[in-house]
């Protein structure tokens, strides 16, 4: 921006800029717009860096709020970059540097412009400062109304259309931070907004008929995690003949405006490796669920939803309909194996459970997968970290659990495939077991981390759902995730015992005080066995479909058979504890005949025997089990606020002051 900055301080006092947000107005064919743009910077790649932006700029964003109404140059700035995008196709193909590089610096500033814009006004107010242009104070040209819509559509053609280079990486970076900024008006509103003028424009008009190529675009940003190109890809050489104006401004040394923002900073939020990796394959996937989650229009539903919901493979082989909107295609084979290595963030595991719940043809295409431990391990390695990820990324993986086990095929197969030495599970070796007993035992910690620390009723409910869908295809289950079953079970009846102990002298204490207030120790002993009971029912499960493919779990029932005996005349246990009493009744009958002093081997060859011995029809038929997920009423309210935390915490994001946020409460950075 013409001249050095050496300090952060200096900004505010640069003359382009002065200029830029001054009371004089300036022309769209002004030489000024060549010199405004013609700065070189490393690109901001941290929120500390945009944090430090937006404080150093913050006076002249608010100085142009005030005098745009009387100059219009933000809508001059936006028709300079809305005639230099016209070009930005060619110009990618013949290598124009300068030209690519100018026209990001344009839309560079707009961003930043906007993000201040939003935060101060209204959606209403800000509409109006598009519109205002070089006339009379407050007036504005009726023919310009729409250059809102115009940047919206420009935003989805450069996203989609212009082919990904060195040189084209970080204006495609700053599309897509725009788009989610202009959609910001989210984080300043304390409940989830139904009716925005920036909704409208992206789901009618003009913007409508890009809907499907830009989920695409988006998903396959996402696939490809493209790194940025290296540091001083736009450092551009200085000429022989001297290069004139704009190659004496980019030339030597990055100098101009931009030239501090390589510094750190203190508080600075920590990256993951993907992000840092591929800042478009980051920026493009937190878009990408910003846009599933828009609220319907009064009048047409989500036409981003519809296309997450309805693409299809590019490798299948039913035809592609045509009368489904916003339909298209891409290779399933890619997204999985992106889906796969992607799901230590948060964002990637919210996509996951996106296309699980909405898109049944990705759905099946996941389930028919003959290598599916790729997906569940990294799943698993979510929840066996709970302590580390937030509860929202918790849910997500284990509702993704839950509607994988919706599915009998995928509860047979994950018992099938045999995993060695898994590095991640630190509570025993496990030098080798099958994937489904893994997903066994990691569902019963978290259901143990659950107890003793949250107490969250809603996770305890789906953890089970994701048991008892699997109970009746369990197979060959693993020595300690058998021992682990019944583990819960004890623990679960310690936990009843107390829990009736301090309801008994409660109530006796309530008989010499009635003053006193006392705990609602009916509800918390009615909460303990809804789930001891649903621990039966999963044992009962097992038990009467596969008895004969789980000798360890009739081990482990045996070993701990003094644990049931206090639930057989229990009037809310009795009826499923049938066949849990016949079975332990019928193999402990058959190890007394066996003798004393019986080794582990010969239990188990006693109780594999006793299997084919044990009449069937003894064994007291129950309906399956069988749970569904099943989205709570007005998704919005959780899903919203959730991907706008992802977007405010993404460290190669956008910055916003935690002050001015209202959507959900946030910490200062």
């Amino acid at each position: 921006m013409g001249s050095n900055s050496s300090r952060i301080g200096d900004l505010p006092k640069n003359e382009y800029l002065k200029k830029l947000s001054g009371t004089e107005s300036v022309s769209e064919n002004d030489p000024f717009w060549n010199q405004l743009l013609s700065f070189s910077f490393p690109a901001p790649t941290s929120s500390t860096e945009l944090k430090l932006l937006e404080e150093a700029t913050i006076s002249v964003c608010r100085s142009l709020v005030e005098n745009n109404p009387r100059t219009g140059n933000l809508g001059a700035l936006i028709k300079v970059f809305l005639s230099r995008t016209k070009e930005l196709k060619l110009s990618a193909e013949c290598q124009n540097h300068i030209f690519i590089w100018q026209t990001h610096n344009a839309l560079f500033i707009i961003c930043c412009l906007l993000k201040v814009f939003i935060c101060e006004m209204s959606e209403e107010e800000l509409q109006l400062h598009f519109t205002y242009e070089e006339k009379s104070p407050g007036s504005y040209s009726s023919d310009s109304e729409d250059l809102l819509e115009e940047l919206l559509c420009c935003l989805m053609q450069l996203i989609t259309d212009i082919p990904l280079l060195d040189i084209t990486y970080e204006i495609s970076v700053e599309a897509v931070s725009t788009m989610m900024v202009f959609l910001s008006c989210q984080l300043f509103h304390k409940e989830v907004l139904r009716q925005s003028i920036s909704h409208k424009y992206l789901m009618r008009g003009r913007c409508l008929p890009y809907t499907s190529k830009l989920v695409k675009t988006l998903l396959y940003n996402f696939i490809r995690q493209e790194k940025p190109p290296p540091p001083g890809t736009h450092v551009l050489p200085q000429q022989s003949d001297g290069g004139g104006l704009l190659y004496g401004l980019a030339s030597g040394v990055a100098t101009g405006l931009w030239t501090v923002f390589t510094l750190g900073g203190v508080g600075s939020k920590v990256a993951t490796a993907s992000e840092l990796s591929s800042p478009l394959a980051n920026q493009s996937l937190l878009l990408l669920l910003v846009l599933a989650n828009l609220t319907d229009a009064a009048d047409a539903p989500n036409p981003y939803r519809q296309a997450i919901m309805s693409f299809k493979n590019t490798q299948g082989f039913s035809p592609f309909p045509s009368s489904i909107p916003h339909a298209f295609q891409i290779n399933f084979n890619s997204l999985y194996m992106a889906l796969c290595e992607q799901q230590t963030s948060d964002q990637a595991t919210l996509l996951l459970y996106t296309l699980l719940h909405q898109n049944s043809n990705i759905r099946t295409y996941m389930l028919a997968r003959t290598d599916m431990e790729n997906l569940v391990l990294p799943i698993l390695e979510i929840l066996y970290h709970v302590e580390e990820r937030n509860s929202h990324h918790v849910y997500m993986a284990l509702i993704i659990l839950l509607i994988l086990t919706e599915d009998d095929g995928f509860n047979r197969s994950i018992h099938e495939v045999m995993l060695k030495n898994i590095t991640w599970y630190s509570e025993r070796v496990l030098t080798e077991i099958s994937l489904g007993s893994l997903l066994i035992l990691v569902v019963i910690r978290t259901i143990q981390y659950n107890m003793t620390r949250t107490r969250d009723k809603y996770l305890h409910t789906n953890c089970l759902a994701a048991l008892a869908n699997m109970s009746a295809q369990f197979r060959s289950l693993h020595q300690y995730a058998a021992q682990r079953i019944v583990s819960l079970f004890s623990l679960l009846s310690k936990k009843h015992n107390k829990v009736l102990e301090q309801a008994t002298q409660s109530l006796r204490g309530s008989l010499s005080s009635n003053d006193v207030p006392l705990p609602d120790y009916a509800q918390d002993l009615n909460v303990i066995e809804e789930v001891i009971r649903m621990m039966l029912e999963i044992i009962n499960s097992c038990l009467t479909n596969s008895l004969h493919h789980n000798p360890n779990l009739v081990y482990a029932l045996l070993y701990k058979r003094d644990l049931f005996e206090q639930f057989r005349t229990h009037p809310s246990f009795q009826d499923i504890m049938q066949n849990i009493d016949l079975v332990i009744t019928f193999f402990s009958s058959r190890l007394l005949q066996a003798g004393a002093e019986l080794s582990v081997e010969r239990v188990l060859e006693i109780i594999k025997q006793g299997v084919v011995a044990l009449p069937k029809d003894r064994l007291k038929k129950f309906p399956e089990l069988k749970f569904k997920y099943v989205e709570e009423e007005q998704p919005e309210e959780f899903f919203i606020p959730y991907v706008w935390s992802l977007v405010y915490n993404s460290a190669v994001g956008l910055y916003w002051n935690p002050q001015d946020i209202q959507l959900f409460t946030m910490d200062s950075d």
